[in-house]
């Protein structure tokens, strides 16, 4: 019987579908998770300031939204496969630059990295919805965070002990995960949705996706909670260990309370079973209120050291609870034959959480200490929660 498990499991792994697409994401993460300390640091020892340090990745940033913006009209050109082929291999080449090309590589290879990770993103979004039935995202997504866990509790740590080795073997990992990912994505196979590839060779414009998105209401509503998750998280990595070393812990406590909140990702399937027991609406809005409660009380709780650093991983348990939801309301929402374009739009919620919290958090740390940082945030999930409200009821 052991047998045959094994060979129905490797059967679901060798054609398209759920388990196949989640390793294919859990692939595409790796990269990211092993790089995601060891590039803030390169930059700040190659440009030295912490300022620049934020002038340089917000300006990446903006490169990689405006270039994905090129994505809808690559897809219907030269096909999606070969398109996302041709990301990574802009993926590889930026690595091989800011791996080995000093200031100068970091400067031009940041920008086509983002651009790379924001491009590849998309395109295997559309794969998602052309292999996975909209009944059957619900179920999805939670599978699809679940294998992408272990890669975020593993990646960070393992970034820097590479780098302590010598500082250009992280890239070189990091270039070996995006050519096994690109290997794995060719053996699969996938194909194209017909209503993309039968659909007029037109070449669309890309001020015009914006309009036409947001103009949708369920949409709209689907990017604001991406947003409100990805800034909270983006908030908890890049604040989270400055408030443990406030509190008196020394950086490798801070670095393994991080780690520990990692793991809420685990129970991403357990949070998918309770979506579809209780529905998605009602999940979120608890999720999202939780989040936000217990991140207000981390503010007065850095009074008491062991207090904070509970509620600390606490608010990543619960807010793990949200990506068990993953991108579920987007993907069950958004129309075949437009599916390019409004992908294109979707995903620079991330880009957006990159940008927006830091640049707030600037300003308000001019004018208050560190702990208001946690009231704002937490404070801006509880208006999301209040959005969530209008999901389907069905949903």
């Amino acid at each position: 019987m052991r047998g045959l498990h094994v060979s129905a499991w490797l059967d679901a792994v060798a054609r398209p579908g759920a388990t196949s697409l989640a390793i294919l994401f859990a692939l595409a993460t790796f990269h990211r998770a092993l790089l995601i300390t060891v590039l803030p640091l390169l930059a700040l020892e190659l440009l030295g300031d912490p300022q620049m340090v934020s002038l340089f990745y917000f300006g990446a940033s903006i490169f990689g939204v405006v270039g994905s913006l090129g994505v809808p009209w690559s897809v219907r050109r030269i096909t999606r496969r070969r398109s996302l082929t041709a990301f990574l291999g802009i993926g590889i080449l930026s690595l091989g630059l800011i791996g080995f090309g000093g200031t100068t590589g970091l400067l031009i290879g940041m920008p086509l990295f983002v651009l790379s990770q924001s491009a590849a993103e998309i395109c295997l979004s559309l794969y998602i919805m052309d292999h996975v039935g909209r009944r059957e995202i619900g179920r999805f997504e939670p599978k699809r965070v679940f294998f992408a866990a272990g890669v975020w509790l593993i990646g960070p740590w393992l970034g820097i002990k590479l780098g302590e080795i010598s500082g250009w073997l992280p890239f070189v990992v990091g270039i070996a995960g995006i050519s096994a990912m690109l290997g794995f994505f060719w053996f699969l196979r996938l194909t194209e949705h017909p209503a993309v590839t039968a659909g007029p060779k037109r070449t669309p414009n890309p001020l015009r996706y914006f309009p036409r998105f947001f103009s949708q209401p369920r949409l709209r509503l689907a990017w604001i909670l991406a947003f409100g998750r990805a800034a909270w998280w983006s908030t908890f990595f890049v604040y989270g260990p400055i408030y443990a070393i406030a509190l008196g812990f020394e950086p490798a406590t801070a670095g393994a309370l991080i780690s520990v909140g990692m793991g809420a990702l685990l129970a991403a399937r357990l949070w998918g079973r309770v979506s579809a027991r209780w529905g998605l609406r009602r999940l979120l809005v608890g999720a999202y209120t939780g989040t936000g409660v217990v991140t207000i009380l981390l503010a007065p709780a850095g009074e008491i050291a062991w207090v904070g650093a509970a509620l600390l991983v606490v608010s990543a348990f619960v807010a793990g609870a949200i990506d068990g939801a993953g991108n579920t309301p987007f993907l069950r929402a958004v129309r075949p034959l437009e599916r390019p374009e409004m992908t294109t739009v979707f995903v620079t919620y991330r880009d957006a959480a990159n940008l927006v919290p830091p640049g707030v958090y600037t300003m308000l740390l001019a004018v208050a200490p560190l702990p208001t940082v946690f009231v704002v945030a937490g404070g801006s999930l509880l208006v999301v929660a209040r959005y969530a409200l209008y999901l389907p009821k069905r949903m």
